[in-house]
């Protein structure tokens, strides 16, 4: 199974709708490890590595604007994955 890692910044109204916790819940649903973190700018960073396929899920999952959040854009970089465990909220 190939393993990825995608850096994701979502930009929109994504802070204070619970757009972390929704993103962790479906990340642990998935087997994705990684963090997402509101950043100063109103966006939020996250790091999503696991297997290809659930990383790509992820990426739709933010796309569709979880919790009560409105993405307006997303930009996803692929990274070396790090073999990190278990998904934070920042």
């Amino acid at each position: 199974m190939a393993h990825a890692r995608r850096r994701v910044v979502a930009h929109g109204h994504v802070q204070g709708v619970f757009f972390r916790d929704s993103t962790r819940r479906e990340a642990q649903s998935r087997g994705v490890a990684g963090w997402a973190s509101n950043e100063p700018d109103g966006t939020v960073a996250m790091v999503f590595e696991g297997s290809a396929e659930a990383v790509e899920a992820m990426i739709a999952f933010v796309r569709d604007s979880p919790g009560h959040s409105s993405v307006s854009s997303v930009d996803v970089s692929v990274q070396s994955p790090e073999g990190l465990s278990g998904f934070t909220v920042r």
